[in-house]
């Protein structure tokens, strides 16, 4: 099975720059309603994924006091200062689906990347469960 009949193209998919601001990026993380999200570079390639957490932890980590934190205060980071590279991995347009099936197990969405590394998309986790649910069926 092909897996580009599962993805849910760049078009469709929010996403954050890496050169975005942490206050950037976290009011359009907010705006997704999504928990985890992509980040790609400047030329589109894809370098990784943020999550709530990731936001979180970075901004107590940067502010000595919880009453010190304002928007303002959240400027002075970037979205590329917050990754951890290599946490969520992307996986080709030719990967099998049972590849998929093992990154789905500890991720909400697996990244997909064309032979060049731009992201290209991504396939949710809950697509995955449908097909292989269905050919047990």
């Amino acid at each position: 099975m092909n897996i580009a009949s599962f993805l849910l193209p760049k078009a469709e998919v929010a996403y954050l720059r890496d050169d975005m601001t942490l206050r950037q990026g976290l009011e359009k993380l907010r705006r997704s309603g999504y928990t985890a999200i992509p980040v790609i570079d400047a030329e589109d390639r894809y370098v990784g994924v943020i999550s709530e957490g990731d936001f979180l932890w970075n901004i107590l980590a940067h502010n000595q006091k919880l009453d010190d934190i304002t928007f303002k205060s959240l400027e002075h980071l970037s979205v590329r200062d917050m990754l951890q590279s290599g946490k969520v991995r992307p996986v080709c347009i030719d990967t099998a689906m049972e590849a998929l099936l093992d990154c789905a197990r500890s991720q909400n969405f697996v990244p997909v990347v064309d032979d060049r590394n731009v992201f290209i998309g991504i396939i949710t986790r809950s697509d995955i469960i449908k097909y292989f649910t269905k050919q047990l069926s």
